[in-house]
């Protein structure tokens, strides 16, 4: 039979410990709005004891053209400031390849660091030409989902980083809603097929691509390393807070650090 008035409510007299502030790293994720792989992805490479992911997001409109690209920049501080407001972070990722390249590296850095100053930032773009250098590798094969005039500008992105594109395809894709469905065993033969004795490593681009779960296969059929948009993003982050996890079966990436130089 239930009681007919609420149990009286008293304070605990438990004393009560409490955790270092800086005893997990944190690091910080802005997704676009439309995202649905970029979490999911950073799930099964996050060190979970070691390590918290604090998202928050940024509108984006769809279809994935250089315009829609453009307009997420002056979201980007706004954006920052929404991640634990307050908090220190270790690393802050900005979660869009093709963004990152039209809006530009060092611009995404100034606008996410005048909310968040001296938190190291992130973009798939520059965690990409971090690995390419940590790999030793110069010659690269890129596969994206991207339609063609989406693709352009990283084909130049990597030509003037000192870069060799030796193949480029794209699915000609222009939702990030729909690129999140590829199958993953399209996403390895797609992958295969652009490689090549003249290939160094394979670069599969795009957030919203879900790539990270086809490395393993890749590497193994190829022989050559895989390196994927959100990949690099969180081995880059990781390296950037002082981490060396290495989940195994995501790339032979995760045995290396950061090198001295981008």
């Amino acid at each position: 039979m239930m009681a007919n008035h609420p149990a009286p409510i008293t304070l605990s007299d438990q004393v009560l410990g409490f955790e270092d502030s800086h005893a997990w790293k944190r690091l910080g994720l802005i997704a676009l709005a439309t995202d649905l792989t970029s979490e999911r992805d950073f799930a099964r490479l996050m060190p979970h004891a070691q390590a918290g992911l604090y998202t928050t997001r940024v509108a984006f409109d769809n279809p994935t053209t250089l315009e829609n690209l453009r307009n997420m920049a002056p979201r980007l501080t706004a954006a920052a400031e929404l991640i634990l407001p307050g908090e220190s972070l270790d690393a802050i990722c900005y979660s869009c390849t093709a963004a990152s390249v039209v809006i530009g590296d060092e611009a995404v850095n100034r606008a996410i660091q005048e909310a968040r100053p001296g938190v190291p930032v992130v973009t798939p773009s520059s965690a990409a030409r971090l690995a390419f250098s940590a790999l030793n590798v110069t010659r690269i094969a890129v596969l994206t989902p991207y339609l063609v005039e989406t693709a352009r500008p990283m084909a130049a992105y990597f030509y003037q980083h000192g870069l060799k594109v030796i193949r480029f395809e794209c699915f000609g894709l222009d939702d990030d809603r729909v690129m999140a469905r590829v199958k993953r065993d399209d996403i390895v033969e797609a992958a295969c097929r652009i490689d090549g004795a003249d290939v160094d490593a394979l670069f599969i681009s795009c957030t919203g691509l879900p790539a990270v779960a086809a490395i393993d296969e890749i590497e193994k059929r190829t022989g050559k390393p895989i390196v994927t948009s959100n990949q690099a993003s969180a081995w880059a982050m990781m390296r950037h807070a002082g981490l060396d996890s290495r989940p195994q079966g995501y790339g032979r990436l995760f045995n290396l650090g950061l090198p001295n130089k981008k």
